[in-house]
């Protein structure tokens, strides 16, 4: 299984296998490197597989992560700030998919990603190879990531929520606008993803405007989408779309189900 980096495409941090006095030894942190904090980084699937969610509280690992891959191998993302999921869930997850953010919960005592790779009996990889590049233990190496630099590791039912299915779509000149229902609660939404330029930030827009109601939109510099907008309009037409640079696509007031 060849795993990349656990951060957005061109992030450089260094991953420190310590040793000794790390726990499991073979662990590698992932530390700030030069001037970017890791404090709050995405941080991402280092390989496909299914992700659980678990949460130590104020103990241990605090909250984090543990993705099963399909060969039986698995790797654990610790002290997370925030999860995609709560505590108990899963989810499927592609190389690059985002899972959580970096943070100190747990037995913390500074933020950074606490990371490890297991063979399928579960012993502890002690010289985990990530995009290329060995660290064994004693070493501190700053890795540059890969991950997610060739396709969004985004989906719109993933930006949008739980409970939400694509029902529409539009092409655009480097990605595509999506249009989203929850039939739950009468809620659309609307997201803008990117194909090219990825991890870059560029001008996007998403909107969404239910009929004989304002328009609500989304638009900036993103580096992988616009959106989500999320509008109840239960029984109502909508008039939906989104731009990517210069290239843009509107509706016709429809979906009026």
């Amino acid at each position: 299984m060849s795993h990349k980096s656990p951060f957005n495409c061109g992030k450089t941090f260094y991953a420190n296998n310590w040793y000794p006095g790390h726990s499991p030894s073979g662990s590698l942190d992932w530390q700030d490197y030069g001037g970017d904090d890791i404090d709050g980084e995405t941080v991402r699937a280092t390989a496909s597989g299914t992700a659980y969610f678990y949460d130590a509280g104020s103990t241990s690992y605090g909250k984090w992560i543990e993705v099963r891959h399909s060969d039986g191998t698995r790797t654990r993302y610790a002290h997370l700030a925030t999860m995609v999921r709560s505590a108990g869930g899963s989810m499927s997850v592609s190389q690059g998919t985002s899972i959580g953010t970096v943070g100190s919960t747990g037995g913390s005592n500074a933020p950074h990603l606490h990371y490890e790779q297991r063979t399928s009996s579960g012993t502890v990889d002690t010289s985990p190879t990530v995009d290329g590049v060995t660290v064994s233990l004693g070493q501190k190496k700053a890795i540059t990531s890969t991950n997610t630099c060739s396709s969004n590791p985004h989906t719109p039912e993933e930006v949008c929520g739980s409970g939400y299915t694509v029902i529409d779509s539009a092409g655009l000149t480097g990605g595509r606008a999506y249009l989203l229902y929850n039939s739950g609660n009468g809620y659309n939404c609307v997201v803008t993803l990117k194909t090219t330029n990825l991890g870059s930030p560029s001008s996007m827009s998403a909107f969404l405007e239910p009929q004989g109601e304002s328009r609500t939109t989304d638009s900036g510099s993103f580096s992988y989408y616009a959106g989500p907008v999320r509008r109840d309009a239960a029984g109502q037409c909508v008039k939906w779309g989104g731009s990517i640079g210069s290239s843009s696509y509107t509706s016709p007031f429809e979906h009026c189900g």
